[in-house]
């Protein structure tokens, strides 16, 4: 009877036998079933009945059978694992978790059916699509979406092959890419327009081409308004878009000059703009673009400046950053080895990093140390509700 010691970083429980075995906890007791499945015969107290009916079918989310209290600690614990795995310890100020029903982001899948059209998540590690009627981690916003979503569908979608439909919440109504090899006719063209009109989308973008826009897709990011490119990086949730603003602006303190590397559409730039010159650095120009025009399309604001660079390739030097009182980096999971090993050595007094792998920020982070830094704290930050994936922002300064 196999006995589950742990689970690894992706939530996956770890057998005394070397299996590795989903949905279940540490200490529980199972068999596993003709299917490959594991069967619970002693469960955990962390155990909890799934809050969604969806959750044994869909692959959306892969922690709903764990209590919310042991989910937090063991999300805690893998960015606590990864540092000391370096040899570095910090003090953890907590984790913050969004609430369900607040994911104001999807990538969703749709096809056509005899009947109509079918749009939801696919069953974990398969082609199967699962609709998604009463899920519990997308918005209230995104949920309202989905039968537009479903009569899109049936108005392009092949019977043989999927669309992929990324949707975001914005102040102009829902923003929609459609992801597909099908060919945009004038017909079709003509098509989507009019279901734009009909359902009040913002934005309807098809791959890379913009079909219409008939509100601006406005975020908001402290006083400004801004148009993201379409398929822009975005903060899963505003409650931890919050949280992480919240943290940075804290590390940050009365700094006067701020650098903010791979600064996206402005998620920290513009709210730091409240009160500090900011330079905001990112390899996409045209999120920088939509960066500046809500800059100065807003009022009260300090000077931002802009500089598309590609950070991996040519990271600002550390003769770069003399002048300026701290920085702010949020890298994508990939870290940010070549700019992280720069701004060692550049004398920058402040640092707040906010990182979505904590495997590359504990590498990252022992550079920093490393080179004279103390890591003063760290928060977990879980917007990704019911998955393994983990986030976290950090305060670092300079001994």
């Amino acid at each position: 009877m196999p006995k589950i010691e742990s689970l690894t970083h992706l939530g996956l429980g770890r057998a005394d036998t070397g299996e590795l075995l989903p949905r279940t906890l540490p200490g529980e007791e199972v068999e596993i079933g003709a299917d490959g499945l594991p069967r619970i015969l002693v469960p955990s107290a962390d155990r909890v009945s799934p809050p969604c009916r969806h959750f044994k079918s869909c692959g959306g989310c892969a922690m709903q059978h764990a209590a919310d209290s042991f989910v937090a600690s063991w999300k805690q614990s893998i960015v606590e694992r990864a540092l000391s795995a370096h040899g570095i310890s910090a003090r953890t100020s907590g984790v913050e978790t969004s609430p369900a029903n607040s994911r104001r982001r999807a990538k969703l899948a749709g096809r056509r059916t005899k009947k109509g059209a079918l749009v939801g998540f696919h069953a974990k590690g398969s082609d199967t699509l699962i609709e998604i009627p009463d899920c519990k981690l997308l918005s209230p916003g995104i949920m309202a979406t989905l039968p537009a979503l479903q009569d899109l569908t049936a108005r392009v979608a092949s019977r043989k092959g999927e669309l992929g439909l990324t949707v975001t919440e914005s102040l102009g109504g829902p923003d929609i890419h459609i992801d597909t090899d099908l060919p945009l006719t004038e017909a079709l063209r003509i098509d989507l327009a009019a279901f734009a009109n009909q359902h009040s989308i913002a934005r309807l973008v098809w791959r890379d081409e913009q079909i219409v826009m008939i509100n601006p897709p406005h975020q908001k990011f402290g006083a400004a308004r801004v148009v993201p490119p379409p398929g822009a990086f975005l903060q899963a949730t505003k409650a931890g878009e919050a949280s992480l603003l919240a943290a940075v602006l804290d590390i940050v303190g009365k700094s006067d000059r701020v650098i903010d590397l791979f600064a996206g559409c402005g998620t920290f730039s513009l709210p730091l703009a409240t009160t500090a010159e900011v330079h905001a650095v990112e390899g996409e120009k045209e999120m920088l673009v939509a960066l500046d025009r809500g800059w100065r399309e807003a009022v009260g604001l300090k000077r931002v400046t802009t500089e598309a660079r590609d950070l991996f390739r040519r990271p600002l030097e550390p003769d770069e950053f003399k002048g300026w009182d701290a920085v702010v980096i949020d890298p994508p999971r990939a870290g940010a080895e070549a700019q992280v090993a720069t701004l060692a050595r550049s004398g920058i007094k402040t640092i707040a990093m906010v990182s979505c792998n904590p495997v590359t920020f504990a590498r990252d982070a022992k550079t920093l140390v490393e080179n004279g830094y103390d890591l003063n704290w760290t928060r977990v930050v879980d917007q990704f509700r019911w998955s393994p994936h983990v986030e976290c922002v950090a305060s670092f300064t300079l001994s």
